[in-house]
Parts: structure tokens; C-alpha cells; sequence
């Protein structure tokens, strides 16, 4: 117990969880989460590449089944889940989810519709010539090695990356505090910037930004962002690129069309995907849209039918990019771990550079190992050589002596590898042909050699052995049919098209009631009863109008202003609806004047101020495009909005509080967009109290008692605007419409 106290150190508990936490951080950090800038791998991958490696699988032998080789991750290099293991690799094998596949999968490794892949014990996999490229020359000292785990052997700590697997394949990650985001490019525009940075070494961002034209994702899709804010994205290293699904329209009989979406965003489930857009249907926020079905085989075909020919395609596509995955936002984020093993954020630029660093450290150390191997084998030639020229004796000594090794090292002062490579040549060597090849050898190892030492000796001649290896590498990848040629297209920032509102909303009749007390609510269909209408003790009804889901109600207030709802906005639920001011900015003091359904065939309203002045607007005037609404009246004086009716007839009849009646046409009040107004009828001391719209062919009526009366003759009391007007006829009403 003695010695157990002896080994306790007392630390306070913040500074342990620090300790302990930051430890947890940097293992998430550098050996889980983030990828190394220079291969582009995280260590599970790495080990996975690796162990395949070992077993064998390269892309000309028989695959081993997957359990195989997750087996040997786990027991060799990477002691956690066999899950996580195996979704690393079935991710690898995926040709929706990597862009150049590491891993050649034999089996059912999943699917687009976001099915997973079968057990690892039913499933077969083997390495991809990307992957072989990946690891070309590590066995030729060109990267370090480090213990694994249990310290029984090694693993690399980064592989040579003959591809440039970082940009090509992307990457994903959350680590502790951070997280990486890196999408996938095509590898022949990565040559290109490559060839470009090792030729200017010092070019700007946007020289090398140049040759890339936006992410490449294995789904393909539309590129639909502006070129200047890809640049700004690759410059500072995050940013994001909006994607939108390919699509075409096909022609049907009778005029008739459908729309086939071949092509999806990168990282959307097509069964998820169609789904969203099937309960947005049946949900009427689609309503532009008839059906939707997937007919899709090996190639992605999902086929949406408009609910009319005479729906655009673009609007159709424009409403369901907006509000479905057919349009994503995939996010740059380029934090890696550089070759400093330090996590950082970097531009393309430099993670560019930096795998050119590690390709001419590489090439350096595989050229170093390769001279060393030139020289081994030089020194064995040679004593070859000096054997052949002293035949005879050297199979003296053998058969005589007893040590020969050390009497051969004494008489032709040779090394101890030389002696012990004479003593195991076999007898069917000592040809003099043999003679001539190993002159040979040795004559095309020294120039070898030479060459080496000269390139070693200039970082020029290294760089365009780097620049060769590039080219041979664009080379393949212009042959190959499936993986070279670019599947996501690179488009302009598509103009924003101007969707109606009322292309949103699904068509069905509703009645808007709106009661005194400023209460509106909607009910569906046009058979309302009106008496059998409740409302809230001491409110009643004011406004009721039938119309369309799809109109837009206008709304004008005693402040002079209009506004605009679309009347599938107006809540259609139980009770007694919201109140109106929840829909519109309306002031406190303010009233409302008028509701109704927006024709949009040339009506004209009559707007009435308490200063017994009014104008005629256009309805396409009241149209307002914001929540505050839209100033039509210009208020002197304190002077209110009044009225605002629809105009019917031809004629315009005004009394005013001096019992005096003016009738003249309507085409003599303006119309305006604004204002205040002209006068209607000239008074002394006196107001505007009341005004009715006629057809002077029909005559002037009014209500007596039970009975309707007609004049007919208005000749007395037509004039012009502005006059006086005479006394009504006998029996019309005194009424204050416009109120005090």
C-alpha cells in the first residue's frame, strides 16, 4: 500500500479534465476526423489501403471477402468496431459516394436509394489501380513508418499518393471543435493546376483557380454558382457550391410533356428524396406538379408530370428546387492536417503545394533509395567480374581451401558481400556470355547512376521528373472513358425566375369573412349562408367576398394605404379567425375601408378623403409588395381615407350636407396613382355625405319605405364636377356615408 501512495499525484480536477480532454481532442483531431493534406486519407483508411496491400488484393487477383479483411485491420493496425471498419470500406467501393473508387467491391455494397450494403461475410473486395497509385514506390523507403498499436510491426504514417486523392475524393469530418468538408473534383482539371503550379511556383490564387472548374461529384449535377464566389471559396478555403439535379423535358402527344430527372446532388437518398417530394404533393404545397414515379434501373430516372401543358417546365423545376433536395448547398470547408501534422484551414493553393511537397520529398527519398540499391549492386558486379577474369584460381581456392571466403577477400581484396556472392554463384553462370551481360548491367547501372546523382543534385531536374509523373497520370485519366471525362457540368448562376404566388397555392373556392371589429377568417366554398355567420359578442359582419384560393385579397385602410394577402393565407380553421392585423401592419387608429378579391382586368376604385376630395385608382396600383403596405392617399390637414368603392356604371351622383345633388361623368375624376385628389362638389360651408354610382340610361334609384323609386329624368342635376349642383328630387334619403 506504501508504494501504491507514493505513486498517487494530487492535481485539481479542472486541470485534469483539461489534460484529459485536450488529449481526447488531438487523438480525434489528427488521428480520426481530419485527412492528411499530403494523400488525403484519414489512419482508418490508410490501414485499410494498407492491409489490403499486405494480403495481396491487388487489382489483377482475386478478391477475398470482406470479413478477411477487416479481420486484419482490427488485428494488425486499427484495434475498433468492425462496423466502422466496414463502412470505411464500403464507402470506398461506392462509386455515388467517391468520386475515383479506392476499392474495387464485388457484391452488394449499397445503393443511391440509401440501402445498405450487405454483412461483410457476403461481400468480396480487392484495391483499384487509384489505390495501387496511392501506394506506388512505399516499399522503397519513400515514407516513414511508425509502431502500430501493440508495437508487433508497422504502418505507414502517409502513403507515397501518386494521386492527388485529397481534392479528387474529398472528404468529411467532425472532429472535437472542428470539422472538414471537402467536396470531390476531377482529377484531369487537378493535373492541369498541378502542371501550371510546378511550372509558377509563385502564381496568384486565381492563376491556379483557373484550371478548376468547381467541384466534380460522382452523381454528376449542375454546378449553378457564380464564378466569383467559387474563386472566393477555393481562395479562403470555405465557401459552398449550390448544386441543382440535371433534368430534361420529354415531348408527349397531344402537346403534352413530362420532366425526367437523370442526375441528383451529391450525398441525396433518391428514395428519400422522392419521398419529401410525393408528401409535399399530397400536402398541396406542390401544386404544380400531377405525379411523380421513379423509373430508374442502373441510371437514375425519376420522371415528374406537370398538372397542366400550359405549366412551364422552368416554373415547375424553379418551385421544387426551392423547396426540395433537387437543389443543395454542398459546403468547402479545407481543414487538414498539414505535413507539419498541424490541423489548419487552407486555400487550394496551398493544398495543392503541399502535395507537390510531399511528391518531391518522395521522389527524393525513393531516387536516394534506389542509388543506394545501384551501389549494392555495382560492388557485387564488380566482383562478379573480377571472378570471371580469374576463373581458374577463384575455383582453386573453392576447392581447395578451407575458408575460401577469407582467402578470396585476401587475394582479390574484395568485400565480404562480393566473396560471399562468388561463393553462391551456380556453375551454369561461368558462361562468357554471362560475362558480357554483367558488363552490360554494370555499363547501364553507371549511367543510371550518373543520372540520378545529376537530378539529385538539381531540384530543376526533380521537378520536371514530377512534372512527367503528372502528365503520364492526366494520360491515363484522358483514356479512360468512366472516371476522366467531367460528369458534374459547371454552369452560371441561373436567374433567379419569378415564381408566382398563386403557382404555389392549390386552387379551390373559399369565402373571406371579415367582421366589424377587424376579425377575418376564411371558409371553404362559395355556399356560405350569411345569417347563419357568428361571430364574437358585439361584433357582426362587414366584408364578405367570394373568390379563389390563388387571388390576392386587396385590403385598403383609413391611413391611406393598401395591402395584399393571398386568401389561402387567411386561416380557415374553427372560430372566429385572427385578427386582421396579425396579416398587415396596421396602425391602431387605423380602419379598414374596403376588401376585396384583386380581377386584374382594369377595375378602378373610387378613394374618398374626409376633405370631401377623391380620385380613381387603377386596382393594379393597390397591389402592395411588402407587409406596410403601399401609400396611395395623401393626407392634408389631418385628412382621412374615407371610402374606397369598386366603380359601376357611367355616372357619378354627389350630395353633400347643403342638400344639393350633382350627377356628371366618371371619366371627369383622374385616375392616379396617388394623391390626394380632386374636388367633387363645390361647397360654401358644407361636406361630401353621400354618392352612388348609376348608368344614366337606367336613371338615378333609391329605396322609400318598402318600395324602390327610379327618377329618370336627371337632366336637372346634371353638370360637371365641381359645380354646386340643385336640390334632390322629393323623397331621396339624407344619409352620412362618409360619417363626421
Amino acid at each position: 500500500m506504501s508504494d501504491v501512495a507514493q505513486n498517487i499525484t494530487e492535481t485539481s480536477l479542472p486541470e485534469a479534465l483539461s489534460e484529459r480532454y485536450l488529449s481526447y481532442a488531438l487523438s480525434t483531431i489528427l488521428s480520426r476526423s481530419l485527412p492528411d493534406v499530403r494523400d488525403g486519407l484519414k489512419p482508418v483508411h490508410r490501414r485499410l489501403l494498407y492491409a489490403m496491400r499486405l494480403l495481396k488484393l491487388q487489382p489483377s487477383s482475386m478478391p477475398k471477402k470482406s470479413a478477411r479483411v477487416v479481420g486484419d485491420v482490427i488485428g494488425r493496425f486499427h484495434p475498433h468496431g468492425e462496423m466502422a471498419i466496414y463502412d470505411a470500406l464500403v464507402r470506398l467501393a461506392q462509386d455515388f459516394s467517391v468520386r475515383y473508387p479506392l476499392i474495387d467491391g464485388h457484391g452488394n455494397f449499397g445503393n443511391i436509394d440509401g440501402d445498405n450494403a450487405a454483412a461483410m461475410r457476403y461481400t468480396e473486395a480487392r484495391l483499384t489501380s487509384f489505390a495501387e497509385a496511392l501506394m506506388e514506390g512505399i516499399d522503397e523507403d519513400s515514407i516513414d513508418f511508425k509502431p502500430t498499436y501493440d508495437g508487433d510491426t508497422v504502418e505507414p504514417i502517409v502513403l507515397p499518393a501518386a494521386f492527388p486523392n485529397l481534392l479528387a475524393n474529398g472528404a468529411t469530418g467532425i472532429a472535437v471543435g472542428m470539422a472538414t468538408s471537402i467536396p470531390p473534383h476531377n482529377a484531369t482539371e487537378l493535373c492541369d493546376a498541378l502542371l501550371y503550379l510546378i511550372d509558377h511556383p509563385n502564381a496568384e490564387d486565381e492563376a491556379v483557380i483557373h484550371f478548376i472548374s468547381g467541384p466534380d461529384f460522382p452523381t454528376g449535377g449542375v454546378l449553378v454558382e457564380s464564378r466569383e464566389s467559387i474563386v472566393e471559396a477555393y481562395r479562403s478555403g470555405r465557401g459552398s457550391f449550390r448544386v441543382r439535379s440535371k433534368w430534361d423535358v420529354e415531348a408527349l402527344k397531344s402537346g403534352t410533356y413530362q420532366i425526367v430527372v437523370t442526375q441528383i446532388p451529391f450525398q441525396v437518398s433518391k428514395s428519400r428524396l422522392i419521398e419529401k417530394i410525393a408528401q409535399l404533393w399530397m400536402e398541396k404545397k406542390i401544386p404544380l406538379m400531377a405525379d411523380i414515379r421513379d423509373e430508374s434501373s442502373e441510371d437514375i430516372r425519376i420522371v415528374i408530370e406537370p398538372k397542366s401543358r400550359t405549366v412551364a417546365p422552368e416554373i415547375l423545376m424553379e418551385s421544387l428546387f426551392r423547396s426540395t433536395d433537387l437543389e443543395c448547398r454542398i459546403p468547402l470547408n479545407l481543414n487538414v492536417v498539414d505535413s507539419q501534422s498541424v490541423p489548419r484551414v487552407v486555400s487550394l493553393k496551398t493544398a495543392l503545394q503541399e502535395y507537390l511537397g510531399h511528391r518531391l520529398t518522395v521522389f527524393g527519398r525513393r531516387s536516394q533509395f534506389r542509388l543506394a540499391n545501384i551501389k549494392k549492386r555495382l560492388g557485387l558486379l564488380e566482383g562478379y567480374i573480377i571472378a570471371y577474369l580469374n576463373l581458374d584460381e577463384v575455383i582453386k581456392i573453392i576447392r581447395e581451401e578451407d575458408e575460401p571466403a577469407v582467402v578470396l577477400m585476401q587475394r582479390f581484396a574484395l568485400t565480404e558481400d562480393q566473396a560471399e556472392a562468388i561463393l553462391n554463384m551456380r556453375l551454369r553462370a561461368l558462361r562468357k556470355l554471362e560475362e558480357e551481360a554483367l558488363k552490360r548491367e554494370r555499363s547501364a547501372l553507371l549511367e543510371e547512376q550518373a543520372e540520378l546523382q545529376s537530378i539529385m543534385a538539381d531540384e530543376s531536374k526533380q521537378w520536371s521528373r514530377i512534372r512527367d509523373e503528372v502528365k503520364a497520370l492526366k494520360k491515363i485519366l484522358n483514356k479512360d472513358t468512366v472516371f476522366g471525362p467531367r460528369r458534374t457540368v459547371a454552369s452560371e448562376a441561373p436567374v433567379l425566375a419569378d415564381i408566382p404566388v398563386d403557382a404555389m397555392v392549390e386552387r379551390e373556392p373559399v369565402t373571406i369573412i371579415c367582421s366589424r371589429l377587424g376579425w377575418i377568417r376564411g371558409v371553404k366554398g362559395h355556399q356560405v349562408d350569411a345569417s347563419e355567420l357568428k361571430y364574437k359578442e358585439g361584433d357582426e359582419g362587414r366584408f364578405i367576398i367570394s373568390c379563389m384560393t390563388t387571388d390576392r385579397l386587396i385590403i385598403v385602410s383609413s391611413g391611406g394605404r393598401s395591402f395584399t394577402v393571398l386568401a389561402d393565407k387567411i386561416s380557415r380553421g374553427r372560430g372566429h379567425g385572427d385578427a386582421i392585423r396579425l396579416l398587415i401592419d396596421l396602425e391602431q387608429d387605423e380602419d379598414i375601408l374596403y376588401i376585396g378579391a384583386f380581377k386584374g382586368e382594369g377595375q378602378h376604385m373610387l378613394v374618398i378623403g374626409s376633405d370631401s376630395r377623391g380620385f380613381c385608382i387603377d386596382e393594379k396600383s393597390l397591389i402592395a409588395q411588402t407587409k406596410q403596405g403601399r401609400q396611395i392617399y395623401n393626407s392634408v390637414d389631418g385628412a382621412k381615407l374615407k371610402l374606397c368603392l369598386p366603380i359601376e356604371g357611367d355616372h357619378i351622383a354627389v350630395m353633400g350636407s347643403n342638400r344639393k345633388l350633382l350627377i356628371f361623368p366618371l371619366e371627369e375624376i383622374p385616375v392616379m396613382a396617388r394623391g390626394r385628389g380632386v374636388i367633387l362638389q363645390k361647397y360654401k360651408e358644407g361636406r361630401l355625405t353621400d354618392l352612388r354610382f348609376l348608368t344614366l340610361a337606367e336613371g338615378l334609384s333609391w329605396a322609400s319605405g318598402e318600395r324602390t323609386r327610379t327618377e329618370s329624368n336627371l337632366l336637372p342635376w346634371l353638370g360637371h364636377r365641381g359645380q354646386v349642383g340643385r336640390m334632390p328630387p322629393m323623397g331621396f334619403p339624407r344619409i352620412d356615408l362618409l360619417g363626421s
